[in-house]
């Protein structure tokens, strides 16, 4: 279950995952398979040579990009997420979502 984005950044990402760019959303979750992770941040990219390309510069696996169309993007849980929100100073998702 994803909550605390507004319908606007949503659409946002939508648009600039749609231009083939690198884009991110930070949202809280609920995942009982997940216990004490609250929040996800998807990177999303239509162009899958790019995302997969992404993956590996930040030491990620492109097996798990979720290849859902017209999204296509890689779920950032737990150490990995606050790392990469860190090195790309998405400063606002970390504060935002708790996760400094």
């Amino acid at each position: 279950m994803a909550f605390g984005i507004t319908r606007e950044e949503l659409t946002q990402w939508k648009q600039a995952v749609a231009r083939g760019e690198i884009a991110f959303l930070t949202h809280f979750w609920l995942e009982p398979r997940f216990p004490g992770v609250h929040s996800v941040t998807k990177v999303g990219c239509a162009n899958m040579e790019r995302l997969s390309e992404w993956c590996l510069a930040n030491g990620l696996n492109p097996r798990y990009i979720h290849r859902r169309l017209p999204y296509p993007h890689y779920d950032l849980i737990g150490e990995k997420q606050k790392e990469i929100l860190q090195k790309e100073q998405l400063w606002d998702h970390l504060k935002r979502f708790k996760l400094q």
